[in-house]
């Protein structure tokens, strides 16, 4: 069981959908509650909007991330032997 306490606006809102509908309160939540499960479900993740995009770009090194380190300290070496040399 769960108790929720309700600002003045939102008491008198839910009175009101109580008695139109004719339900009781905990049925008014209840519903609502329901509603906004079935419409968070119903939105895609952020994965399944992007997922036509993952995997369309096919150019460049596919092991461009991989050994950073290593290639950086490389480029930085001949860098140095080409300014001592020239």
């Amino acid at each position: 069981m769960t108790t929720v306490r309700l600002d003045a606006k939102s008491e008198a809102a839910l009175k009101r959908l109580s008695v139109r509908r004719g339900q009781t309160k905990s049925e008014v939540i209840r519903d609502a509650i329901a509603r906004l499960a079935e419409e968070e479900s119903a939105q895609p993740s952020a994965y399944q909007r992007l997922q036509p995009f993952i995997g369309v770009v096919n150019e460049g090194d596919p092991q461009l991330s991989e050994k950073t380190g290593e290639r950086l300290r490389e480029l930085l070496e001949n860098r140095q032997r080409a300014r001592h040399s020239g």
